[in-house]
């Protein structure tokens, strides 16, 4: 990764959230910012890279956004254009000095919970939470969200238009409650998307995944307290991308019990499980149970010793705080691997889910019970639902090995 890159992945939401505490302008913000990184990748290979890299993109910034208000005639009562560029270097040298300070995680926090606003539908606050707050271009956006490039940045200039005018402000109480939980349901969802393409030939997107568990790291490091929700999204989502490098195979998914354990990422899982031990004996909540069924796997030496029957209790205490049929699938599969595969399908009976993986799941079921052409049926049908080259392939692959009726 070159300098520029990494000052990219590090740099682009602790800055932006400074630009914008500024000007209390997104769209002068980023374009300034953007500009200040088209400089440095202009001048850094000719002149070489800064000792203060933060400090010059800063400073870059600043001076973008300098510009374009005196064009608009706003900097004659804003900013003494004789004070700029004096001001803007100490008060760069400041911030990149102490990037941990107290400054720069207010503003941090009110970028991201500004991004969490209740005016914005849930994908879009997810699309622009992940442009603003970790700089992820559009293009990429459009790829993780499935749509064209246009419509993505048509969205965000939505989005960008209904925060025009809100207060660039740390909401207190049950508000601020509130944010850190969209903040937190965003991440999962650019997260789960990652993992879960709906359509086309990846078999995963691991780098969006990784920018999302980014985005997790960040809100709980700006949080004013700490939030043990968010520890235990951190966890689950430590825990599902330990297992990215196994996950494909030549091109071909996965599955857990088929996975190579050696190539999961054992520092991230015991991460996980040190985020998790505070949390053994706190109240049941939604990401708290989903990342403890993922340590079960994770603590698991092979997938024929999983703690089958703990995971299923984990689904009921999921269920009790909220049922949900993907909940219900989830546990149906558990309940398969504790009791036997009767048991499991039982669990499936009046389950009703659009998509490919109720049908996959009670194929799997039915073919270890016998019932091969039931299976053979479930199986057209969830080839039928399939949308993903990847998934489809191994379907094709799952029904081709029943035989023919």
């Amino acid at each position: 990764m070159t300098p520029l890159e990494e000052s990219h992945r590090d740099e682009w939401g602790r800055l932006l959230a400074l630009l914008v505490a500024r000007y209390r302008r997104l769209d002068l913000a980023e374009d300034g910012l953007a500009d200040a990184f088209e400089a440095a990748a202009r001048t850094w290979p000719r002149d070489g890279v800064p000792d203060n890299r933060g400090a010059w993109l800063l400073v870059a910034a600043r001076r973008r956004v300098s510009d374009r208000l005196r064009a608009e005639a706003v900097a004659a009562r804003r900013l003494p254009v004789l004070a700029v560029e004096a001001e803007l270097a100490e008060e760069a040298q400041e911030v990149v000095a102490d990037p941990g300070g107290a400054r720069v995680v207010d503003e941090r926090l009110r970028l991201v919970l500004l991004c969490a606003h209740p005016s914005l539908p849930r994908e879009a606050a997810a699309a622009l939470t992940l442009r603003l707050v970790l700089g992820v271009s559009t293009e990429d956006l459009a790829r993780l969200f499935l749509v064209r490039t246009s419509a993505m940045a048509a969205r965000l200039t939505r989005a960008r238009k209904r925060l025009a005018g809100e207060r660039f402000a740390v909401p207190v109480g049950a508000e601020l409650a509130e944010r850190v939980r969209v903040v937190g349901e965003v991440a999962y969802l650019a997260f789960t998307a990652g993992y879960a393409p709906g359509s086309g030939a990846d078999v995963l997107r691991a780098d969006v995944a990784g920018e999302a568990v980014r985005l997790v790291r960040v809100l709980r490091t700006v949080l004013p307290a700490p939030d043990p929700e968010v520890d235990a999204l951190l966890a689950l989502v430590l825990l599902q991308h330990s297992r990215r490098d196994a996950r494909v195979r030549d091109g071909r998914l996965v599955l857990l019990p088929d996975q190579d354990r050696t190539r999961w990422h054992h520092d991230e899982i015991a991460e996980a499980i040190g985020l998790l031990t505070p949390l053994a004996h706190a109240a049941p909540a939604p990401y708290l149970l989903q990342a403890l069924i993922a340590a079960e796997h994770a603590i698991a030496p092979t997938a024929a010793q999983t703690a089958w029957p703990r995971i299923v209790a984990r689904y009921d205490e999921l269920l009790a705080l909220g049922d949900s049929p993907v909940v219900r699938l989830n546990r149906a599969v558990a309940v398969g691997e504790a009791d036997g595969p009767q048991a499991g399908l039982a669990a499936l009976a009046g389950l009703d889910l659009p998509g490919h993986r109720l049908p996959a799941a009670r194929a799997e079921l039915l073919t270890r019970a016998g019932r091969l052409d039931e299976a053979r049926a479930a199986y057209d049908l969830a080839v039928d639902r399939c949308g993903n080259e990847a998934e489809l392939a191994h379907l094709d692959g799952r029904r081709a090995a029943l035989g023919t009726e």
